[in-house]
């Protein structure tokens, strides 16, 4: 087991890789609860996860080293042991999901990594890099079941407790439990009146489930728009630490996340990825009882693939009231989108595209659809417009 001196030594070791990142005062995000951002998004990797990693190598013997280094990851672990590894000047084999984000991916790469592909999700990445490490010899850096990742990422609670003395809760994202393990571990050491919560995403929700059930469960499947946080079987060491040390963990949806991703990009300009925006989606959606409290939620990572981050943004958008589909069954007749498109106007949405289609089989002659995408405010508004339609005598289906 790790100890607090362990995570000091982190601290030390990796003050010339990492950047503090600092907290941002984010009130706006949910007005009942005195909020700060840690922007791990921001770090040199744009995850946090280059602190466990460059720790983990620092403490590789000089033959370890010369044989190099293997990992696996959805991405974010595995840029920040490319990265370690480049420093040391050592070879690197990086294990990634074949769905992983092409941007992490070449990310990565860059870092002169050498990539394999594996079919499946993380789990089975990691099955292949263990199958590597025995053929190659290289030495294996778990991406979070490690006694020396884990003290790389207490360092982050090391930095909340001296930019916020006065911090009251610290919320964290959680896949394998690396992350919150280092934080709760080192914050309940130093200051045990400081509650720590996770959140895991609804579609990958295994240390939650491990931790309720008191025993380290298997997912079959894990399905989320947070990638860097899907993973179906938390570690030994991160499960105990959670059991021990975390006060609750709790769960989001992906259209909470979405709605997390949109916040954040509107009102801090912070561009998060779907795992580092769940801690956010839990404070916005009051699934914990920090209101009131001076809190702490860390934004993991910002390594979201560009070619998804629109349609992340519309489910935000529809999430939060701020776009609304709306299809309105009429007979075909001059003046109906005229009429419809006044109505829509007089309550102050805007109508971004429109779409017109013939009413199926077994309908009258002279039916039709017509599909609307509005702009508008909040659900409120929404609700407003559809009864404006409805009391002048539109259907809508």
């Amino acid at each position: 087991m790790f100890t607090l001196e362990n995570v000091y030594q982190a601290s030390f070791v990796l003050k010339d890789i990492i950047r503090n990142t600092g907290l941002i005062h984010a009130p706006k995000i949910n007005p009942d609860v005195d909020l700060y951002i840690k922007p791990e998004n921001l770090q040199v990797t744009g995850s946090f996860k280059v602190r466990g990693a460059a720790y983990k190598i620092s403490q590789l013997t000089m033959e370890e080293k010369a044989k190099g280094v293997i990992a696996c990851s959805a991405g974010n672990h595995a840029q920040g042991v490319a990265l370690a590894a480049q420093r040391n000047k050592i070879k690197s084999v990086i294990c990634l999901p074949d769905m992983a984000p092409i941007s992490k991916v070449e990310a990565t790469r860059s870092f002169g990594a050498q990539i394999e592909l594996v079919n499946g999700v993380y789990d089975d990445a990691y099955k292949h890099a263990l199958k590597l490490k025995d053929e190659l010899g290289l030495t294996f850096i778990h991406p979070f079941d490690d006694e020396y990742v884990i003290a790389g990422q207490g360092t982050i609670a090391l930095e909340i407790l001296n930019d916020n003395p006065n911090v009251e809760a610290i919320v964290v994202p959680i896949g394998g439990g690396g992350l919150i393990s280092g934080i709760a571990y080192t914050v309940k050491t130093l200051r045990p009146d400081v509650k720590v919560y996770g959140v895991q995403a609804a579609g990958a929700p295994s240390m939650v489930n491990s931790v309720k059930e008191g025993g380290i469960l298997t997912l079959d499947s894990v399905k989320t728009i947070a990638d860097g946080i899907a993973v179906k079987q938390p570690g030994q060491n991160t499960f105990d630490i959670c059991s021990k040390y975390v006060d609750d963990i709790v769960t989001v949806t992906d259209d909470e996340t979405a709605t997390a991703i949109l916040t954040l990009m509107e009102k801090q300009r912070l561009v998060a990825e779907g795992a580092g925006a769940v801690s956010v989606a839990a404070v916005m959606f009051d699934k914990l009882p920090v209101k009131g409290k001076n809190t702490v939620s860390i934004v993991s990572g910002g390594n979201i693939d560009v070619t998804i981050l629109s349609r992340v943004i519309d489910r935000g958008l529809l999430k939060s009231g701020r776009l609304c589909k709306l299809s309105i069954a009429l007979t075909d007749k001059p003046g109906q989108l005229r009429d419809i498109s006044a109505i829509i106007a007089s309550f102050g949405a805007n109508v971004v595209a429109v779409n017109y289609e013939h009413a199926g089989k077994g309908t009258d002659v002279n039916s039709c659809i017509i599909n609307l995408e509005l702009e508008t405010k909040n659900s409120q508004h929404i609700k407003q417009v559809k009864e404006g339609l409805t009391n002048q005598g539109f259907v809508l289906v």
